[in-house]
């Protein structure tokens, strides 16, 4: 490995893109992982959202892809259409001032319009598993020359029915692959597929003692079930906010949305049922900010970046730490600072404070006095009086 590695070491085209967008110090995945993956080894990385993994794994794959040589050479695979389609995003950042191309290739998007993309013979496809398989069995996507492929959110690519169609995929590639593997959480499970696949792969974990210190405040509210909404309008009048608030499902998602419009709250929806095109509105109208409430589901925000987002809102409670971790990774990303709140039930808040110890994270209650947040008081100490004690009368 390379321990002196530095960016002066890629192509021109690309450190001039690192100057251009204003970047100055790798980042603690970045200084582990780029070095590893340009020596042509295969990676397995584990490190919190934010925290720049998609250009730890773009820059060497970019510098690896011959631009002079049409076709296919590289595949990444991530589990939605949006994250998808925000790596297609960094790869055009990447790559304009070279002659290299990607395509996107997703389920439930036009495939007539897909084929005709790969005519032009791009060099890197990102998709999601199931429609770069059926591709590939359809024979239009020849993997034969394909020598990198990364798996962005591996987590979620190894959950079973996923996993044997990325196996099925990364059998297609050449046999001296590299394969690298990125995730904010790295389960056991995830762990142990992916290692299946690859050749003595590294193992890279990014502690948090390994980031600096972060500009996210955790804060939190308790009241009753039925007073969230009016709570939620509080928090968010108080100051200019692009937010993105999290409901465990879809159940009760309309009735919601109807009650925070009449409240006067300027919202849209982002969940899994959301047809492709209402979706890709919705997320451009919210990055424009055309509204600044973006209501969604787990699996709809998956892998979501959106740059500015001030606020994190947990309207139900995480089940779990790993939850709450890619929830409010969405605002703090790259040593920004954010916001991220809660708003519990008094079961809800013995479910949070056990999450902040799991994760060492004080998450700092608060309460609403005269239009501010402030810190809850402790209850006030009634003293016992002091003073002479009156003799009985005999």
């Amino acid at each position: 490995m390379t321990e002196n590695w530095s960016v002066s070491s890629l192509k021109p085209s690309l450190q001039n893109i690192w100057k251009k967008s204003g970047f100055k110090n790798l980042t603690a995945i970045q200084q582990k992982t780029i070095p590893l993956l340009i020596e042509g080894k295969d990676v397995i990385a584990e490190s919190p959202t934010g925290t720049g993994k998609t250009v730890a794994y773009l820059l060497p794959l970019l510098q690896r892809i011959n631009p002079e040589e049409k076709g296919l050479q590289a595949v990444v695979l991530a589990p939605t259409r949006e994250l998808v389609m925000q790596i297609l995003q960094e790869i055009q950042k990447w790559t304009e001032a070279s002659s290299i191309t990607g395509v996107s290739l997703i389920g439930g998007a036009d495939i007539k319009r897909q084929l005709e993309k790969l005519k032009k013979h791009p060099q890197i496809a990102v998709g999601t598993p199931g429609r770069i398989h059926e591709l590939i069995q359809m024979k239009k996507l020849k993997m034969h020359d394909v020598g990198s492929i990364v798996l962005d959110e591996a987590d979620q690519l190894t959950v079973p029915e996923h996993a044997e169609t990325v196996k099925m995929i990364i059998r297609s590639t050449l046999k001296d692959r590299q394969i690298a593997v990125f995730s904010a959480t790295l389960a056991d499970r995830t762990e142990k597929t992916v290692k299946e696949w690859m050749q003595d792969p590294e193992i890279i974990r990014i502690q948090k003692d390994d980031l600096p210190p972060s500009k996210v405040e955790h804060l939190y509210f308790v009241c009753e079930q039925r007073e969230k909404i009016d709570l939620l309008r509080k928090i968010v009048r108080m100051e200019p906010v692009k937010a993105l608030v999290f409901f465990n499902g879809i159940g009760d998602f309309s009735v919601l949305a109807a009650k925070l419009r009449y409240k006067g709250l300027d919202i849209e929806l982002l969940h899994g049922e959301a047809k492709k095109t209402e979706r890709e509105a919705v997320l451009k109208n919210f990055r424009e900010g055309k509204f600044s409430l973006l209501l969604a589901t787990d699996v709809a925000a998956r892998g979501l970046d959106i740059e500015g987002l001030t606020h994190v809102i947990h309207f139900d409670v995480p089940k779990d730490a790993e939850q709450y971790i890619h929830r409010s990774g969405r605002t703090g990303r790259m040593g920004a600072s954010g916001t991220v709140i809660s708003i519990v039930t008094v079961p809800e808040e013995r479910i949070l404070k056990k999450i902040g110890r799991d994760l060492a994270i004080p998450i700092q209650k608060k309460t609403l006095h005269m239009g501010q947040m402030v810190n809850e008081k402790p209850a006030s100490v009634v003293k016992p009086q002091r003073g002479k004690v009156k003799s009985k009368r005999k």
